[in-house]
């Protein structure tokens, strides 16, 4: 006879939710990691619960759902369920505790081999807040035998400039799987060789993080927000070790963005509000209105109308005229940031609902941004702008917005690329029901876009 897992039925108590509750919950994390198949209801709840074993894949969705509810990282195995060789790792890339090298290759090699446990792992909403109270910890020193130098710092800088560069323009899923590779063998053993400085040292480590976010953004491109959070986390604390205050305040500002862009506010204003703390008078204008902007959107998700105007009118005086060229690497490498600015203020206007301001900035962003060497970003930027168009009923601007949008996306390999073009159909579904000629011809066009993106 079945005995009953105690372990799962006071996690359930102490959230203080229903089974059904509960269950909606599970398929709701399940959908965010784009599973869409997982069917659990109360009576697989109530099963578990008496001793039944969920499949792996409901198990670490499950973990999830309880974590945010009881608002700490909960594992598969402290819920008493067994061990499942698909459930191993978890926890891998969410210990703050680990030897950052070391969880990077082993959350490299996982992402290499497409191990569904880490692919399809969920954005962990307790694990967000971990870099707001953890302390540095002490790793055995692992050596290998080689000297490194200021030569090899500039190899990895040179090499992540270029894999960004071939990432704007063609979408995340081109080299993905060269930049994770090229982590876990060049840049590990980097990151452990023997410096003839402390400051080289610390100089690798920073060029190690920009690459560990570099994979970790792919992997947020390719709809994997719960890899891509286990790569920021990395990053993060490749700067702590460091003792780069700077670039360890830039990695907080990561995080917090990442938060926003999977809808998941809890910890954002937090940990921008930590970043900022670090870089307060010790950063460049520019870079300084990254972490305002950021800000902006972080109370605008929270409801918090008037003072996110003010953060968003303080981040574009910050940015306007500022000199670029006095941004450090790792904030420059990811492009303008007048245009990141304008397209986070555009943003935080969609959340307070005002879509004219909105479209006039993600419009300003596409001219700061233009060309074909941000190539995926402007595709975006026009999507956005169409859809503001779109809400305020300007379908045929629209349209004619999401054409020249559709124009940019052929040969972007990105799954935001894609959930744009979807998004698109979604808005003007009410407009083609109607019978709007402009509507009906241009659904046609993006139906066949998408199906040839997916053929």
């Amino acid at each position: 006879m079945t005995q009953g897992n105690e372990h799962l039925r006071l996690a359930v108590t102490e959230a203080g939710c229903s089974y059904a509750e509960l269950a909606r919950d599970v398929r709701a994390v399940a959908a965010e990691s784009g599973v869409t198949q997982l069917r659990t209801n109360s009576s697989a709840v109530a099963h578990w619960i008496a001793g039944t074993q969920p499949h792996a894949t409901a198990a670490r969705f499950l973990a999830e759902t309880l974590s945010r509810k009881l608002g700490r990282l909960v594992t598969p195995e402290q819920l008493g369920l067994i061990r499942i060789p698909e459930t191993d790792g978890q926890s891998l890339g969410l210990d703050m505790a680990q030897d950052p090298v070391d969880a990077l290759t082993r959350l490299g090699r996982a992402d290499i081999e497409r191990r569904t446990a880490i692919s399809s792992s969920a954005y962990s909403v307790p694990a967000a807040a971990t870099p707001l109270t953890a302390r540095p910890h002490a790793h055995p020193a692992v050596r290998t035998s080689g000297i490194a130098g200021e030569r090899e710092i500039q190899a990895v800088r040179e090499m992540t400039t270029l894999f960004t560069a071939i990432d704007e323009r063609h979408g995340g899923q081109h080299g993905r799987s060269a930049v994770v590779q090229y982590l876990v063998s060049d840049v590990a053993t980097l990151c452990r060789s023997r410096f003839r400085t402390g400051a080289q040292k610390q100089q690798m480590l920073s060029a190690g993080a920009c690459v560990a976010y570099l994979a970790g953004w792919k992997a947020y491109d390719a709809g994997e927000a719960g890899l891509a959070q286990r790569y920021y986390l990395q990053a993060f604390k490749l700067t702590r070790e460091a003792g780069q205050d700077l670039h360890t305040a830039f990695i907080l500002r990561v995080l917090a963005h990442h938060g926003l862009e999977t809808g998941r506010g809890e910890h954002t204003l937090d940990l921008i509000d930590a970043a900022l703390r670090l870089a307060k008078g010790r950063t460049d204008p520019a870079t300084e209105s990254l972490y305002v902007v950021t800000r902006a959107r972080a109370l605008a998700m929270a409801g918090r109308s008037r003072e996110a105007v003010a953060e968003a009118a303080r981040a574009a005086r910050l940015v306007d005229g500022a000199d670029e060229s006095e941004m450090p690497f790792w904030a420059a490498l990811w492009g303008s940031a007048g245009a990141c600015v304008g397209n986070h203020i555009g943003k935080a206007a969609e959340l307070l609902g005002d879509y004219d301001i909105a479209e006039r900035h993600f419009s300003r962003a596409i001219w700061s941004a233009s060309g074909s060497t941000y190539q995926r970003i402007t595709a975006l930027s026009l999507a956005h702008a169409g859809t503001m168009q779109c809400r305020q009923g300007h379908v045929e601007r629209a349209c004619a917005t999401w054409s020249r949008a559709l124009e940019l996306m052929d040969g972007v390999r990105s799954a935001r690329v894609t959930r744009a073009a979807r998004t698109m159909r979604r808005d003007l579904a009410p407009f083609t029901r109607r019978g709007s000629q402009t509507a009906v011809e241009f659904d046609e066009r993006a139906r066949l876009w998408l199906a040839g993106e997916h053929a």
